[in-house]
């Protein structure tokens, strides 16, 4: 047996929604040495843990399990036995109907330390994101959270149907579309009106999320028309009546819509959790990574003789972080470019700067480089030396049009863009209704794993942060969409929201 003690945290990871996820079952995760996860675990939350973590996935459907709980519950306490930091991550709350009293009860009779890390159930946030409050002062006094799948061995039901009843109070049920029309059939036994709104809120709190609104004597039959299937909860009660006033996630101007992010995982992430605000589904699909230069020696060079500089230009946050990383190496920090002014393409290559205590003295209105080599020509004199910073496959327009104009510039490859192969790339965008290119090299990128990209795209809504992102995918061969006009990742999320398409 290993050593050293091992401890499980029982983490709740909301319904669906990664933004949902609490700051402490975030924590939990991104230190977690095993990961133990549902079918309901959203990806983005899986993906907290650390590239080194094994993950297992023990996800039960209807009809279909991995595992069975009696081995969950094994696999976690073998786990811990083991000595390693494990984390059971569970669809929605821990205990609201799930099996983490079991779980918990099996870690303190094996005498391994366990934490509880609740989670928001989806009793309450699925008719929240549907537009449906819980409680309303108009409408009820209580709301009651029951299992519409009870234990078959039973034989009886463990429901009271009288008082479930109740035209003041709002009844929810989990895990109930097997067993509806009974349920239904007992509510109105026991006396609950017919005209009582019913709601189905099915995939709740994900892009996609579908509402079903009915009344008890009709939701059965509209199920059986629409072929309504869960996950889904169901919410009986006047506060249905509420949806469209309060109704906002599937109004979101993306809601929907499945988005294909190209951009580099750490960056993609970001952009990620706007769309997710937005309502749509992103389907990360990083078509290039960032690496060394060939030559990382000519960098080193540069920063070590920083102070050569009348100006330092950066292009990209890539270039800033790749400058600090040389300067840290060779024991500086930002103190080193002493008077040398500062000069960033755009908002977050400038807050990048920020970070590390620099205020840049120029950046342009247009986030381009013929804008950055157009200003820096306007506040340099001729002679004036200048390090461009930049990645190692950029074009070569804002250094020629500096030298040009009379300025010394050494242009110093600080990183290196390479392709991303993904076998699965083509399966991926033909699952998005929107492709996003963030740059050229994410459409060389793209291109370079599909290679009839143009046709693969044809029925897609192509949209680019900017003008030279765009003109490469037209260059080859792609129809473009929507152009961003501020040439930010904001900015693109702004026009898809506008609908903006040109």
């Amino acid at each position: 047996m290993n050593a050293r003690r091992g401890k499980v945290w029982l983490v709740g990871a909301g319904p669906g929604d990664p933004g949902l996820l609490t700051l402490k079952g975030a924590r939990a995760i991104k230190g977690c040495e095993a990961l133990v996860y549902d079918y309901l675990a959203s990806q983005a939350i899986v993906d907290l843990a650390p590239p080194d973590c094994e993950r297992i996935y023990v996800g039960k459907k209807a009809g279909q399990h991995t595992l069975t709980q009696t081995e969950i519950t094994a696999l976690i306490v073998k786990l811990a036995l083991e000595g390693k930091r494990v984390v059971r991550l569970k669809g929605g709350d821990v205990f609201v109907f799930a099996r983490g009293g079991e779980e918990a009860q099996a870690l303190h009779a094996a005498g391994v330390p366990f934490d509880i890390v609740p989670g928001i159930t989806s009793a309450i946030a699925a008719p929240a994101y549907a537009g449906i409050p819980v409680t309303h002062r108009d409408h009820n006094t209580s709301f009651s959270i029951s299992t519409g799948h009870e234990d078959p061995l039973k034989g009886y039901t463990s429901l009271d149907y009288a008082k479930l009843a109740n035209p003041k109070s709002t009844t929810i049920f989990l895990m109930a579309m097997g067993n509806l029309t009974g349920i239904v059939a007992e509510l109105q036994k026991n006396g609950l009106p017919g005209t009582t709104p019913v709601a189905i809120v099915r995939e709740g709190t994900k892009p996609t999320q579908e509402t079903l609104i009915a009344t008890l004597a009709t939701i059965v039959d509209e199920v059986e028309r629409t072929q309504f299937a869960a996950p889904a909860i169901v919410v009986i009660g006047n506060v249905v009546n509420e949806r469209e006033s309060i109704r906002w996630f599937d109004r979101a101007p993306l809601f929907g819509k499945r988005v294909l992010v190209t951009r580099p995982p750490a960056q993609g992430d970001a952009f990620a959790q706007h769309l997710w605000e937005a309502g749509a589904e992103p389907l990360l699909a990083p078509t290039i990574a960032i690496g060394p230069p060939d030559d990382a020696g000519a960098a080193t060079a540069a920063v070590a003789r920083i102070r050569d500089y009348a100006w330092v230009v950066f292009t990209s946050r890539n270039g800033v972080d790749a400058f600090f990383d040389t300067l840290g190496a060779s024991g500086k920090d930002a103190r080193a470019i002493g008077d040398a002014k500062v000069a960033a393409i755009g908002p977050k290559t400038a807050a990048a700067l920020s970070a590390h205590g620099i205020r840049v003295d120029f950046m342009p209105d247009v986030y381009i480089n013929e804008a950055v080599a157009g200003g820096l020509t306007e506040r340099t004199a001729p002679g004036d030396r200048l390090l461009v910073f930049r990645a190692q496959e950029a074009r070569d327009v804002l250094p020629e049009t500096l030298r040009a104009a009379g300025r010394i510039v050494d242009d110093v490859a600080a990183y290196k863009t390479r392709f991303v192969d993904d076998p699965d790339l083509r399966a991926k965008a033909e699952r998005a209704d929107i492709v996003t290119f963030t740059s050229s090299s994410t459409v060389n990128g793209f291109v370079h794993n599909v290679a009839d990209a143009a046709h693969v795209l044809a029925r897609k809504t192509v949209a680019a942060i900017g003008p030279i992102t765009a003109a490469t995918a037209r260059g080859l061969g792609i129809r473009v969409d929507v152009v961003a006009e501020e040439f930010t990742v904001e900015g693109l999320l702004q026009a898809l929201e506008a609908g903006v398409i040109v």
